[in-house]
């Protein structure tokens, strides 16, 4: 069975574009073409992956992405006809795993992705099932995906639970921003290592006390962050 994307654009020739080519890969496309349609389709249906417009009618892009992440970590790459900097960090930041300009490569957007998807199977390989880590409050299990402190259940987007993993994982060993990119967002990502700070002061905001004195995951000036038993 193929995998399933969801589309979301408002311009149909796009989405009819996008879909003719994601089909014949045998992936099984739905579309949506606006903010309230996307946010109906994700609730009621099973994604593989989500690629989502920034600019969309009724509910904008942005506000979709921090939606679905309410109820799901189903992958979302944001499409975004800006090229503006800001605007690809901000996309990041409201959850979603990756962007694409337009104007786009169709090629480049179906490897990309594959690549996502890739990843994220990989992920969820049995590796390392199973696996509960308590630190103090911080109770970390690895099948569910799932994090709390002090028995209250902490809502973390998929990059966040990624690097959080890692670093719990390998405790006391500094990555520097590039490491983490590639690890966890992978080698062909185009981003730059401020989406990885980006991440790093969301994930603080949510499982510190106090984030500008963090008692788990601590920066190592000049060289990274790493995590602290």
């Amino acid at each position: 069975m193929g995998k399933r994307v969801l589309v979301v654009d408002d311009e149909k020739l796009i989405v009819k574009g996008i879909r003719f080519s994601l089909e014949q890969d045998d992936m099984q496309v739905d579309c949506a073409y606006d903010g309230e349609e996307a946010l109906k389709m994700a609730r009621e249906n099973e994604y593989d992956i989500i690629l989502l417009d920034l600019m969309l009618p009724k509910v904008d892009g942005l506000s979709v992405c921090q939606q679905i992440r309410e109820f799901s970590d189903v992958p979302i790459v944001m499409l975004t006809a800006k090229g503006d900097d800001m605007d690809k960090i901000m996309g990041l930041e409201y959850g979603a795993d990756d962007y694409i300009t337009k104007p786009f490569n169709i090629l480049e957007v179906k490897a990309r992705l594959k690549a996502i998807i890739r990843r994220t199977a990989q992920k969820a390989a049995p590796e390392s099932k199973g696996k509960v880590v308590q630190v103090g409050d911080l109770v970390l299990e690895c099948e569910g995906r799932r994090v709390s402190i002090g028995g209250k259940e902490i809502n973390l987007t998929a990059k966040e639970f990624d690097v959080l993993e890692l670093l719990v994982f390998n405790p006391n060993k500094v990555y520097s921003r590039e490491n983490l990119l590639n690890i966890v967002w992978g080698y062909e990502y185009p981003g730059d290592v401020r989406t990885v700070d980006v991440h790093i002061r969301r994930l603080r905001e949510k499982i510190e006390e106090n984030p500008s004195e963090p008692k788990y995951v601590h920066t190592k000036w000049g060289v990274g962050y790493y995590f602290q038993h």
